[in-house]
C-alpha cells in the first residue's frame, strides 16, 4: 500500500474519476460493503465521500493499482487527498473523516496492527456466508445513487 501521494494519477490504466473529494472502494456484491456505503451516506454530513464499487472501471484499476484483487475483493480501499488506505485502516479515516459518531471507528486502533489485519481478512474471507450478498447499486436512494462512481 505504501505509495507516493496521488500515484495513480500517473497509472494510464486508472480511468479519469471525480477525485474531488475522498473515495471509498468498495465491494458492490457484499452485504456488509452495501451496509456500510449506506453509513458513509447517512454519516458524512459534507456530502462529499464518493463510493466506488470494486467492480466498475474506475474501482477495479485503483484496487489492481494498489495490489489488490477486484476479482476477489478481499480488501476496500479508502483514498483521501491522494492517499490510500486499506482494510480497517480505511474505516478509521473515513471515520475521522467524518467525525461524530463515524470518528468510534477509531476504537479499532486499540487493537495492535497484526491484530487488526487478521480479524479483518477473518472477516473478509467469510463476509458472503457471514453477511450476505447485496447489490449497492440498487439501491433507489437518488442522493446516493449521485456519490457512486461508476
Amino acid at each position: 500500500m505504501a505509495r507516493r501521494i496521488y500515484s495513480y494519477r500517473d497509472d494510464p490504466d486508472v480511468p479519469p474519476f471525480d477525485e474531488s473529494g475522498p473515495v471509498a472502494v468498495m465491494d458492490g456484491a457484499c452485504a456488509l460493503c452495501s451496509w456500510g456505503a449506506r453509513m458513509i451516506h447517512r454519516l458524512d454530513r459534507s456530502g462529499t465521500i464518493r463510493i466506488c464499487p470494486v467492480q466498475s472501471p474506475p474501482g477495479m484499476a485503483l484496487m489492481r493499482h494498489y495490489g489488490l484483487d477486484p476479482a476477489d475483493p478481499a480488501s476496500w480501499l479508502f483514498i483521501d487527498g491522494g492517499q490510500a488506505f486499506a482494510d480497517f485502516d480505511a474505516a478509521v479515516q473515513a471515520g475521522r473523516r467524518m467525525g461524530g459518531w463515524a470518528g468510534l471507528a477509531r476504537v479499532l486502533l486499540v487493537l495492535p496492527k497484526p491484530a487488526r489485519d487478521w480479524l479483518y481478512r477473518r472477516l473478509a474471507r467469510n463476509r458472503y456466508r457471514l453477511f450476505g450478498r447485496a447489490d449497492m447499486c440498487a439501491l433507489p436512494d437518488p442522493a446516493f445513487q449521485k456519490r457512486l462512481l461508476r
